[in-house]
């Protein structure tokens, strides 16, 4: 079966949605009705679907967003809900729909994409590599001992507005972090109706910080996982330690997710934290002279770097390019020497290099955000 025989095109009818919502029931042992309602959420006009002649393949998800590098946000979208049907397993629908995807991407006017793949070898192959780290960390409460947090703290709805401000003020500063797409912020009340979830405040008249989770009780004791948390301040930050010191008589564990050089953790009087979970996320350059103009440079910076770029998938991005960067600001152009030779993916190490120790994970969902899983490449 060549990619060819496949055609790739949007959700148009009901009975397509069904048939991609029973495909990803099967693959992330959902419902059906729980994920067309997910669908309704993303949008259907950022769903595509792949078939060979009346037969549904599969499908994917795509979540248009921004991605901040250097206090400036670039256009990103995040590939998500990547499944294919058992009987068409094995035949390159995948293949197929993720170059489907690629094209849409950049007609669309993306400068990146993004995904957490639940296996790497199909997506290397169409032009992702890894951009940084997605890693869980955990505490046992009794270890944490950080009393000295002063902030006002407050219970609040899961819905706060105050949320996406403070959000915004963190993501901007923070390489790596998303421009999250409405629907990531409703997973969290479709998240509250299915389990008891528990959200505060940290601060007086302006809110310095937020905090979202869930507690489970466990073999081992009572274990407190962070879905969200926004701490911009070091106030903040201190107060959430504190916060955590309170719990030590009903929480026996804490569990966040951050990126493989963790703020919160280095500020704690002893390194008492461990790992308890780790991958990589992937990412792609979908449009080359976008992803180098719409990104931040120190102010200070002026050079030229001449660029010869092979992208197999992408035929424009094939191509030489003169990047010049005057004042912090970055124009490109067709043309000049090549000196530099890389293909699409030596593009993505760079990203991720060029904010290395500082680059952290598009949080990932239900809660947060870009994910991408394949089931039966």
């Amino acid at each position: 079966m060549t990619a060819s025989e496949f055609i790739c095109e949007a959700i148009a009818t009901p009975d397509a949605k069904d048939g991609y919502a029973s495909t990803l029931a099967h693959c992330f042992q959902s419902t059906p009705a729980a994920e067309s309602a997910y669908l309704d959420r993303v949008g259907l006009e950022n769903s595509a679907i792949v078939r060979q002649g009346a037969q549904l393949a599969g499908g994917l998800v795509t979540i248009p967003m921004g991605q901040w590098f250097g206090g400036q946000r670039v256009p990103m979208t995040g590939i998500a809900s990547v499944a294919i049907a058992p009987e068409a397993r094995g035949r390159g629908a995948a293949l197929a729909l993720m170059r489907h995807a690629l094209h849409k991407l950049h007609a669309d006017g993306a400068a990146l994409s993004v995904l957490y793949p639940a296996v790497q070898e199909l997506y290397r192959r169409v032009g992702y590599e890894q951009g940084g780290s997605y890693c869980g960390w955990e505490i046992e409460t009794q270890n944490i001992n950080t009393r000295c947090g002063t902030l006002p703290v407050r219970a609040v709805a899961i819905a706060d507005p105050s949320f996406r401000d403070l959000y915004m003020r963190q993501a901007r500063a923070t390489p790596g972090h998303l421009d999250r797409h409405p629907c990531i912020w409703q997973e969290k009340l479709v998240k509250a109706e299915k389990e008891p979830l528990y959200a505060y405040l940290f601060g007086g008249d302006r809110s310095e910080g937020y905090l979202l989770y869930r507690q489970e009780k466990t073999p081992t004791g009572t274990v407190a996982l962070i879905l969200d948390k926004c701490l911009p301040t070091a106030a903040a930050r201190q107060r959430f330690w504190a916060f955590w010191t309170a719990h030590r008589s009903q929480v026996d564990r804490l569990r966040w997710y951050g990126s493989a050089v963790d703020d919160l953790a280095a500020i704690l009087p002893e390194q008492r934290v461990k790992s308890w979970f780790g991958e990589r996320w992937l990412l792609r350059i979908i449009d080359v002279k976008r992803a180098l103009t719409t990104r931040g440079y120190p102010k200070h910076l002026n050079a030229e770097l001449h660029l010869d770029v092979r992208d197999e998938w992408i035929e424009v991005n094939s191509d030489r390019f003169i990047l010049q960067v005057s004042n912090g600001v970055a124009e490109v152009k067709r043309g000049g020497t090549g000196a530099l030779k890389l293909d699409i993916r030596g593009r993505a190490k760079d990203l991720a290099a060029a904010n290395s120790g500082q680059v952290t994970s598009p949080p990932k969902p239900p809660i947060w955000g870009a994910c991408a899983t394949i089931q039966g490449v």
